[in-house]
């Protein structure tokens, strides 16, 4: 990987909104927290779950995943609960002339 994805216009992404992108068979969560962008894996490190159909926590920048409960913080990827012990992995995004942008490094 080495791209960048753009999304679409920031406009489209509210606080509170979560949308996923897939690149070569590889799914994102792109999260936008209070105004602040995140990029994650759409993997829970647990057990695979789709972390972007879990409960998104604006207070602590953090997603729970469906299945099993695991929270992971969207700064770092880190699991902050058990079951999972492995983070995920975070990408970096920006916004350039209004649109949302992820770089797949």
């Amino acid at each position: 990987m080495g791209d960048t994805i753009d999304i679409g216009m920031i406009g489209d992404l509210p606080p509170g909104e979560i949308r996923v992108i897939e690149y070569d068979d590889f799914e994102v969560a792109v999260i936008n927290c209070k105004g602040e962008l995140f990029a994650i894996e759409d993997r829970c490190s647990h057990d695979d779950g789709p972390l972007a159909e879990g409960i998104l926590n604006e207070e602590d920048c953090t997603i729970e995943c469906p299945r099993h409960g695991s929270l992971f913080d969207l700064r770092t990827g880190k699991p902050k609960t058990l079951p999972a012990y492995e983070p995920v992995e975070t990408f970096g995004t920006r916004i350039e002339d209004g649109k949302v942008k992820v770089d797949m490094e």
